[in-house]
């Protein structure tokens, strides 16, 4: 195994930093998505059970056969992988968004709007700032999640290490196929805690001390 890591060094922290830039990409824009649209359901009884619908049912699409569908239109590559992991990393983000919001005393939006801010204003100098720790805990578990989806990922040669997880499966009993694939399988495990370490120093440094106490 250290000979084998040895001489794959290189490769094997190009595929790390692949990886990490896939997921770290995906879900800035899978929570952005989100957000706007648990921005414009969440006052809205029937638009907040549907998104808590579609964010329940999404979330029991097995990933590989999403991927598997994705490779007629997108082909082989990054983009099935792109839409993949941003499409499973929204949907907690989405729940708990709309839960962060509507969980907002409606006596603060009312003095908000008293003292003259506009709706959009309130949205995102009191309404969002309040929700933060909500929705961070929703990007915190997309992250674990979609770390290993992107992993899986790589059945549709996307980037990552999940390359070398399929590498060692296709040749399994082979030379180096079990190194191969505990490379892989250790540095997504890896590479899941550290982002998790960096998401929750986040938090804390983007979450007013009267949220957090």
């Amino acid at each position: 195994m250290i000979e084998y890591v040895n001489e794959r060094l290189p490769q094997i922290l190009f595929a790390a930093w692949q990886h990490v830039s896939l997921v770290v990409q995906c879900l800035l824009l899978a929570t952005l998505i989100a957000v706007v649209i648990a921005a414009l359901c969440y006052r809205n009884r029937a638009l907040t059970a549907a998104a808590n619908a579609v964010s329940a049912v999404g979330l029991t699409i097995p990933s590989f056969a999403l991927i598997g569908l994705l490779i007629a239109p997108l082909g082989f590559g990054v983009a099935p992988a792109v839409v993949v992991v941003t499409f499973f990393a929204a949907l907690p983000i989405l729940r708990n968004a709309v839960v962060g919001l509507a969980g907002i005393d409606g006596s603060l939006v009312e003095s908000a709007r008293g003292i003259g801010m506009s709706r959009m204003r309130t949205l995102l100098r009191v309404e969002l700032p309040l929700a933060w720790p909500v929705i961070l805990t929703g990007i915190r578990v997309s992250a674990q999640m979609v770390m290993g989806i992107a992993a899986v990922a790589a059945y549709s040669l996307g980037p990552g290490l999940g390359g070398f997880i399929f590498s060692g499966l296709s040749r399994l009993g082979g030379a180096n196929s079990l190194n191969s694939v505990v490379v892989g399988v250790v540095g997504v495990i890896v590479l899941a805690l550290i982002l998790d370490l960096l998401l929750a120093g986040l938090g804390r440094l983007t979450t007013s001390r009267g949220l957090r106490v």
